[in-house]
């Protein structure tokens, strides 16, 4: 069993909340798509707390309606979210 996870960072108010809020199907791909990217890393990493490298650093992945920033902290075994945007409708 993996003790890899997502969540995030600082917290989900912070990074979905905000004056207008994304819409509740935009953060369900979000959370689909960091689930997709803890089962790779922890497919990649067996044993991510005794990983000596350098991580990628922020990343960026396109989900429908937007994009997120995310970074992998190997060492925590974590994928953390750190910031959503979504595109303007038209």
């Amino acid at each position: 069993m993996s003790d890899w996870r997502w969540e995030y960072d600082p917290d989900e108010t912070h990074v979905t909340g905000g004056a207008t809020p994304p819409p509740p199907v935009f953060v369900a791909e979000v959370e689909k798509r960091a689930d997709e990217l803890v089962r790779a890393a922890s497919a990649l990493h067996l044993d991510g707390t005794s990983f000596q490298g350098v991580g990628d650093g922020v990343q960026t992945t396109l989900v429908p309606g937007g994009m997120f920033l995310y970074l992998t902290v190997i060492r925590h075994q974590c994928v953390y979210v750190l910031q959503v945007t979504t595109w303007p409708s038209s």
